[in-house]
This record gives structure tokens, sequence and C-alpha cells, in this order.
């Protein structure tokens, strides 16, 4: 027993060094980078590719990329500073962040940036040139000290930090200017501080980030990689005036962290520009009046609005007079005004390209077409207005340089109508894809379905009930249509989308690999050289292909069965998910959010909505059912688009209970009298798991028939799209002030514009995940409707679950 434990703990050491190994490292999924002089090895794991990159005999290793399918390890010796990253399928790349790091520590023995100019601007002599200087530190008497190219280093350990030999004959050496890491201390307000200090200022040990207890938030580190969020580290990922975190005392959510200011001067992150370019943090022009004409508040002065903005809290952002900035990562410049009843506005800046401000004020025509979006072939021709990947990420604007540097930019790709952030295929791949907005992930391929999606009436053969609302349908063996990612599939389908016949599971030829066979996956269904998904691939099923050459793999090209059962959150219309830009949102494809009812009087009148959550079973809001106590007051109308209800797909149900939420929570539960028909135009919602906590600015939506106040579309289900604001931000000042409880959360459009309102209340709040649609708020209440900074208030579901599971079970 005793030689049995040492063996586990052994495991267990080597299982946190391998994975604190990667913590080395700067993810990026699907993302590869050329480069001649890299190597190859066969790993089972990331960490084991890791390491080989540690112990790389024949270069500088600087990253790798590893292919969980081939499980295949290249390590290389650039980076994505040296070389431009390509899109590629199912591979990530890993970058040691020692050499993606532009600062030093201490005297920047271990500095591995790219400055190749002296502190005066002298253009720094290579490392392994005797002109014009013949050197005594050269690569060959240093392997260890990073003397590349003309890059600045500090090989001796030079108390004055990194220097190099310069071009100029008459000056043989100068030190270089290389900003401090901010590990120890913090310039400007903390934004890129990396340091390890875990307590706030008044000693409260700080909650980890990856943690919901005893605080819920919305600031998940998968979803926030580039923000740093390690362990319990004081953070600043929301533009606050320095660190903080949240804190392990349930009496106190958050609070600063003390942190002390560098001595050294500030990093210059950008040129200071008088146009606007992305959301203006460079802009230091002086204009100093709103986008509504109202004059500027002096970012020094308290009145007629207090405030915490001041020069000496953002030391760095240029708060000179009144001018309009954006200090706070908002999206675009700002400012406090001088009028007593508006705190702030945002400033119309012209544009550094020409295009006008994306300040919107007035509303837009919504799309005139009124069929759900789908695509064509391959989607080439595809111009339609998606902009979420498959996973519910949102998709980056193709005129955009961040978060992922590319070259499918709409000038260089003029015939493919690279508008906005819509997804395209300008590459001829299998579907239109984008890059998006997840600095960890590259590009996936868009929510969008094709246009020759098969009727129930095609598909022949019957699938199996899911096990829960929440499991992927298995669909029968000979069932060839997709279920969800498609891991349960079974077809006989073994060719690629690009033509390739698939290799049969059990051979080694010519493609080699170990990692899928029917072994190592004996639930998989890796029979014969059938299309299969065993790793769950989001895109879908795949197969090695019997084609030599460097391509080892390649999807199938499946089609999506159409549900025959109920299945929560996947509507049979694709939803229009209208761009948050739309003032007022814009009108749904009809029955495309067939979860949303419409709560009338028994004489039919509309006033409330809410969210069909299971056959006999609404979720709704507390204050909707003010108007009486007798269920027979109440009416229930489902699979409707018009508020007259005159569609043959309406379905009418009585209610026979009324049940009110815990502690006077703004929610409810209604027993329909029987259980409704679930169809194309009337299915449940998915529910959320327990206490889960919506991560901030992912977008949702919002539906309902309530008051448009001019914005159109009166008397149709309308449809607005917009992000959820983490409670510590919506309970600022400027914001809610306070307001919002921990089982509440916002979402809305700070600059106003976009939000639900009366005749809305009860409806659904849905968020995506996958090609699901998850029940995540219950429209509760608001100051006003669609007014800057004063973002809409919602039930937050999650904390409720308990309560539906068990009410919906003791009244069955």
């Amino acid at each position: 027993m005793r030689a049995r434990t040492i063996v586990l703990l052994l495991s267990l050491f080597l299982y946190s060094v391998e994975c604190q190994k990667l913590d080395e490292y700067v993810k990026t999924e699907g993302a590869w980078l050329y480069d001649n002089n890299k190597r190859f090895y066969g790993t089972d794991n990331e960490e084991e590719c890791a390491l080989k990159c540690d112990v790389e005999p024949n270069f500088l290793c600087r990253s790798f990329i590893y292919s969980p399918k081939t499980q295949k390890c290249i390590t290389l010796p650039g980076n994505s500073k040296s070389t431009s990253l390509l899109r590629s399928t199912s591979s990530i790349l890993y970058e040691k962040r020692i050499y993606l790091l532009e600062c030093k520590k201490g005297t920047g023995t271990d500095y591995r940036g790219t400055e190749s100019k002296t502190a005066t601007g002298i253009l720094c002599q290579a490392w392994s040139s005797t002109v014009p200087h013949i050197p005594n530190i050269t690569p060959e008497k240093f392997p260890n000290a990073g003397l590349e190219s003309n890059y600045c280093r500090n090989p001796d350990g030079d108390t004055k930090g990194p220097w190099c030999y310069t071009t100029e004959s008459g000056i043989r050496f100068d030190y270089c200017n290389i900003q401090e890491c901010e590990e120890d201390c913090m310039h400007c307000n903390g934004k890129y501080y990396r340091g390890n200090i875990s307590k706030t200022e008044s000693g409260l040990d700080c909650q980890s980030w990856d943690l919901q207890t005893p605080h819920t938030h919305g600031y998940l580190p998968p979803i926030f990689p580039e923000k740093d969020l390690k362990n319990n580290y004081c953070r600043n990922p929301d533009g606050e005036p320095r660190p903080w975190c949240f804190t392990s005392s349930p009496s106190k959510r958050w609070e600063y962290c003390s942190i002390p200011r560098c001595s050294t001067t500030p990093p210059t992150t950008h040129p200071g520009l008088e146009c606007l370019s992305g959301n203006g943090e460079s802009y230091i022009g002086k204009i100093a009046v709103t986008v509504s004409g109202k004059d500027c508040q002096a970012w020094s002065s308290q009145t007629p609005h207090r405030h915490h903005r001041i020069p000496d809290n953002y030391p760095c952002k240029k708060l000179d007079k009144n001018y309009c900035r954006n200090p706070d990562e908002e999206t675009m410049p700002w400012c406090y005004t001088t009028d007593n009843n508006t705190r702030w506005e945002y400033c119309q800046i012209p544009s550094c390209n020409g295009a006008p401000p994306d300040v919107e004020i007035m509303p837009e025509q919504a799309p005139s077409s009124t069929e759900p979006e789908c695509y064509v072939d391959n989607g080439k021709t595809y111009r339609g207005t998606t902009c979420m990947t498959i996973s519910g990420k949102k998709c980056q604007a193709w005129n955009s340089m961040s978060p992922h540097v590319h070259t499918k930019t709409p000038e260089k790709h003029p015939l493919e109508d690279l508008s906005k952030n819509y997804c395209r295929n300008p590459d001829n791949d299998i579907s239109p894809w984008c890059y998006t907005t997840d600095p960890s992930v590259r590009w996936e391929y868009c929510n969008l379905q094709k246009c020759s999606v098969p009727t129930i009436n095609e598909v022949q053969h019957p699938v199996k009930k899911p096990e829960t609302s929440s499991s992927p349908i298995k669909p029968e063996v000979n069932l060839d249509c997709l279920v969800g990612r498609g891991e349960h599939y079974r077809g006989t389908r073994s060719t690629t989308v690009k033509g390739h016949t698939c290799q049969v599971w059990t051979l080694q030829n010519p493609q080699q690999h170990s990692s899928f066979t029917p072994v190592s996956h004996p639930n998989a269904g890796l029979d014969s050289n059938y299309c299969r998904n065993p790793d769950r691939d989001i895109n879908g099923p795949w197969c090695f292909i019997t084609t030599p050459g460097s391509a080892q793999w390649d999807y199938c090209d499946i089609p999506k069965c159409a549900p025959t059962e109920i299945k929560c959150g996947i509507p049979s219309r694709i939803p229009r998910k209208c761009s948050g830009r739309i003032v007022g949102g814009c009108v749904s494809f009809p029955h495309s959010w067939p979860w949303q009812i419409s709560l009338r009087t028994s004489s039919g009148v509309h006033f409330c909505g809410g969210t069909l959550i299971a056959p006999e079973w609404v979720l709704t809001a507390d204050h909707c059912l003010a108007k009486s106590s007798r269920p027979s007051f109440y009416k229930v109308y489902l699979g409707i688009h018009r508020e007259a209800a005159t569609e043959a797909t309406k379905q009418v149900r009585d209610v026979v209970k009324l049940i009110k939420g815990p502690s006077r929570a703004d929610i409810a539960l209604l027993k329909l009298s029987s259980p409704v028909l679930i169809t194309d135009e009337v299915l449940p919602a998915c529910l959320p798991p327990q206490d889960y906590v919506v991560p901030d600015r992912l977008q949702c939506h919002v539906t309902g028939w309530g008051d448009t106040h001019g914005t159109g579309g009166d008397g149709v289900l309308k449809e607005a799209g917009f992000p959820v604001i983490e409670n510590k931000v919506c309970n600022r000042p400027e914001f809610l002030s306070g307001k919002v409880k921990s089982t509440e959360l916002c979402a809305g459009h700070i600059h106003g514009g976009i939000d639900s309102c009366q005749g809305d209340s009860g409806g659904p709040l849905v968020c995506p995940e996958g090609n699901q649609f998850i029940l995540q708020g219950v429209t509760s209440w608001g100051l006003g409707c669609a007014q800057p900074m004063k973002p809409g208030v919602y039930v937050r579901v999650s904390t409720y679950i308990p309560w539906i599971d068990e009410t919906i079970k003791e009244n069955s």
C-alpha cells in the first residue's frame, strides 16, 4: 500500500508540473505558424509537447503546435511576433510568454522582446556581426542569453538593464529603453499588472477568479484569457482606477488592492490620435461636446457630478481639461456632462479612416426578409448578417486586427463582401466562418445551417428520446443525419467535404495515428471507414483520409436531422439575432423563438411575456400576476408571431396554478391546464445549471411584444441582442447605483436605445451555448426603457433552479 501511495503522489506531482508547464505559454486555438526550421514529434498530449520544446536541441524553441487528432507535436523557433499566423483546422498554437513580453523584470537578464534600438534611437548591431564593432559578448560565448538578431539583451547582468552594440562606429554600445513589467508595481491604472498580490487594501484574502463562492461573478478566466485572471491575484479586467479582486469575505463582495505605482516612466501603448480608431483609447483630441450637444465637465472637477475618473487615478489617460476621453475601456470616448440631469454621454469623434462615427442615435431599417438565414453549397455566396460562431462566440470585424491579426481584409478581398463582422467564406472553406473576439480561439465555423435541411417527412428512421432535456438526441444506427455535434452519428458516409475517401479506423496507412482507434475509443462507433466524431469536435464528424499528403484528415458533409422529439432551446427556424446596433431591436423571423409565450387576460388582452420551460409549465415574472390571484383570470398563448394571434399554429391554454417565487423574488411558475403540443412553433427553452453565472459581455437576446417607443414593429414579436453587464459594473453610481441584487443580472447597451419595456415583463433573456439557447433571465425591471446608463434588470434563473425543479415535481 505504501508503494502504491508513493507512486500515486509521484504521478500527481508530475501531472502538476506538466500542467504548470503550460502556464508558461499563451494558447491560441485554430492557429498555425509557418516556419521551415521546425521539428516533428509524436506525443500523447500538449504537456509532453511543451517538454519537447524546452529541450529542443536544434534551435531555441519559442512556440509549438499541437494537433489533438493526430497527436503531432511541432516545435518552432519563431512566434507570432516574427511570423504571421495562419488559420488552421484542429491545431493549437502555444507560444512561450517570455518571448512575447516587451517589458523587463529587474535588470532584464531574461528579456526576450524585439526592441532593437537604443534609448537614443540608434539601431543595434547584430550580436553575430563584427561590423562596426568587434564584440566580446557573442552568441557562442553566451548561448543561453538569447543573443539573436540585433535585439536588446542583458547577457552580462548589467545593473542598468538591456543594451546592445550600436551601428554607429563612434558609439560602441548603449542602453535600451525597456519598460518594467508590472509585477511588483503598476503603471497607470494597473491594466497590465501581472503580479502575485492577493490581498485587498483592508487585508482580506482574494477569492480565486475561477470560483463562484462566496461571490458569484461574470469574470470567468476562460472567457477573458487576455486579462490573466490567474489564481486569486489582484487584477483590473474592467477599467477601474486600480487592480481589485472579489474577496473571501461573504460580507464584502470586492475591494481594491494596495499595489504601489512603478517609479519608471509609463510605457507608450499607442500613439495619440486626434481621430477615432477602435474604441478611442488613443484619442487625445480637443472635442468637448457629447453626441447630444451637451458641454463636457472638466475631469478634475466634481461639479455637477462627483466621480473618481480624475487625472490622479488615470495618470496615463491624458484627462486634460474637459476633452472627451476613454479612460476605462468603454466602447468609445465619453465625458461627464455639465447638465445636472445627464451624468455622462458618449462623444461623436470623426473616424480616422473617414467612415462616419459609430454612434447610433437614429433607428435603422430592419432587414426586409422574413426568412431564416441559411447558406447554399459551401456558403461562398452567403451574404447574411449572422455574426456568431458555432460555439456562441462573437465574430471579430473583418477590418479589425484585434484580437487576431490576419490578411482576410475587405481591401484584399473586395468581392467577398467582408462587411462588419458577418460570417463569410472568403477562402472557399467548407462553410462560412469568422475570426472570433476570443483571443484564445483564432477562428470558428459559424452557427448556420445549409438551406437544404431535411424535413421530418424526409427522415425515414426515428430517433430515440433524449435521456434528459439537455442531453443530445442519439440517432439510430442507420440514421444518416446529424444531431448536435454528431458524436452519436452512426451512418455510413465515408467521403469528406473535399472528396477524399476515408481511411479505415483500424488501419495505420497512409495516415499513421494511435489516438483514435476502436480500442482507444470503444464507444465511438469507429467501424469500417465511416465518418465519426470520437473527440466531440465542435464542427462535426471527420475521418483520416486515404489520400497521401500533408492533410491527414478532413471533415464530412452530413446534413443535420430535423428534430422529431422534444429538444429544448433549438428552434427549427434559425433566429435573426439582429445586431445590437439596430436601435429598438428588429422584427423577429416568425416562430424563431418558439418558447416565447403571451400572458393574457381571460378576454385575450396581452400584458406580459413568459417562457415555456416544459410542456405544462411557463416561467414568468411575479409582478405580472399582480392583476389577480385567481388562475382563471389568465390565459397563455403559444405558437404566435403577431400579437393579434391570427396564426393557425396558435395554441391556447388556461392557467390552473400560480406559484410565486421564494423570498419575494420577481419570478413565478404557471401550470397549464394541459400539456402543449410540441411543434416547430412551440418548443421549451433550456434551463441553465444551478447557480451558473453568465460571463460578462456575453451577447444575449430578449424578445417580446412590449412597447416599442416608436421604433417600429408594433404588433409583432421583436427581438434585440445586447451584452450582459457584470453586476459589479452595473452597480456603479453611473449606472444603477447598487440597486441590482446577486439574484439578478443586467443586460443592455450602456448608450441606451435598445431594451425590454412595458409588455415585455416576464419574458425571456436567452443566451447561446453552442446551437442551443439557454434561459438565463426573466425580464423584471428597469429605470425607464432604453435610457442611457440604465440597462435592463433580469431575474437570474440559475439561482432558482432548485425551486423550479422542486415545484414542478410537487405539482405534477
